[in-house]
């Protein structure tokens, strides 16, 4: 068997109406992981293999060094090379799959769950929209929400709104991304949150290199903490005792070692592996053979308004079934690929594009009514020290473009850097 052909397709699906405004007006940039490529692997033995890369997330984009060298190859050969590229990797373990007529979790490894654990996500927003996210959730059959508490919003408020929407059994997932810097800053938070029956795992609540800082938040905080993989190495984490589990991802190889070494230390961990119908479907079958995937995975996969598959994914009871068809077990809906594909004539040098950043200034207001002006993505900044950690009744305000001057000379100005004020 060879590969005979790779085409790389990139699709642009959009996010439900509520993601939309959600990504667009959040301080960060996942609205762009909209834009999928997908890789179409043909095999002289008449067999087709798919996979998808969220091209301005995904560890690994496809590159066209890694098409040369797969094509007119064993595809077996290559497939648990990592550095080929997320859409490329997946492709290949499916069409190896259907040739051998098995489902490429028998390809990995021993099937441990046919039934994998899996999380609603969402990025920042309003204790209202979190509050929608999460009813939305419920009723698609999830039982766990993880999401991203920022210095710009009252987390406590967030996290009672979603209270007042969800069965006392649903589970919140709180991921500050380092934000709350230390832990004499973080521990009397997190145990103000821990305390709340909805919430579960804190991820990362300080910087994972603060070894000290980390055994103390450990120490105190009956809930879980999580931390990526590798930093601070395995062995430290182990020997010192800064985490509960992990989160584990990148390519086949990778995210099958540091599984494995989770399990040699008996500790949980979530997969983060980010993308759409096909990736969801991926991290099922790498989830169903990993003994300690036992932590609902964060796939993004509710963010999209289609899952460009002819049976959509379906939750129950917060997990999903791993296919048991060969290769991945799906089939892809061709007609929405055409449906979304994004024109040649948008296309850069490279074969991909990107949205303009929307036009919007983010504005931080503080009860006492001192403000923090920005624009793009303002986290670096706030856990850089500039800004508080956290401060009770905080909020985001929208400003969009009047095309007055003194609009746009505060953007120029919030684009540099963020602005401090009074609102």
């Amino acid at each position: 068997m060879k590969v005979t052909n790779i085409e790389r397709i990139l699709v642009d699906v959009p996010f439900t109406p509520r993601q939309q405004e959600i990504t667009t007006q959040s301080v960060s940039t996942v609205y762009n992981w909209s834009l999928l490529e997908l890789c179409k692997v043909t095999t002289d033995t008449g067999h087709v293999g798919w996979g998808e890369t969220v091209v301005h997330y995904t560890y690994s984009r496809v590159s066209e060094n890694s098409v040369q060298r797969v094509l007119g190859e064993n595809p077996a050969e290559h497939m648990n090379d990592d550095s080929l590229g997320a859409g490329l990797q997946m492709a290949l373990f499916d069409v190896v799959g259907k040739i051998l007529e098995v489902p490429v979790y028998q390809i990995m490894g021993r099937l441990c769950r046919q039934e994998v654990p899996i999380s609603w996500w969402s990025i920042d927003s309003s204790p209202e929209n979190w509050a929608a996210e999460a009813a939305d959730a419920v009723t698609d059959g999830y039982t766990s929400f993880k999401n991203k508490p920022r210095p710009w919003w009252d987390i406590i408020k967030q996290v009672e709104a979603v209270a007042d929407v969800v069965p006392s059994s649903f589970k919140l997932d709180l991921d500050p991304n380092d934000s709350l810097r230390d832990a004499d800053t973080a521990i009397p938070l997190l145990k103000k949150l821990a305390a709340h029956p909805n919430v579960a795992i804190f991820e990362s609540p300080i910087p994972q290199a603060d070894i000290e800082g980390n055994k103390a938040i450990r120490q105190v905080i009956d809930c879980p903490i999580a931390m990526h993989f590798g930093n601070p190495p395995y062995t430290t984490c182990i020997r010192e005792g800064v985490c509960d589990g992990f989160v584990i991802g990148g390519g086949k190889s990778r995210t099958m070692n540091d599984g494995f070494l989770s399990a040699a230390a008996d500790m949980p961990f979530w997969l983060q592996i980010v993308g759409n119908g096909l990736t969801t479907t991926w991290a099922a079958h790498l989830g169903s053979v990993l003994t300690h995937a036992t932590w609902p995975a964060i796939t993004c996969l509710n963010l999209y308004s289609h899952h460009l598959l002819k049976e959509p994914i379906q939750v129950r009871e917060g997990c999903h079934t791993v296919p048991d068809s060969p290769g991945l077990g799906i089939e892809v809906d061709e007609d929405a690929i055409e449906k979304y594909r994004v024109p040649s004539e948008k296309l850069d040098d490279d074969g991909y594009t990107i949205h303009p950043h929307p036009r919007i200034i983010k504005t931080v207001v503080y009860p006492d009514g001192s403000c923090i002006h920005m624009v793009g993505d303002g986290l670096s900044y706030f856990n850089a020290g500039n800004g508080e950690a956290y401060v009770e009744g905080a909020r985001l305000e929208l400003t969009y473009d009047d095309e007055s001057k003194a609009w746009s000379d505060l953007y120029e100005k919030a684009s540099d850097t963020p602005v401090h004020g009074t609102w």
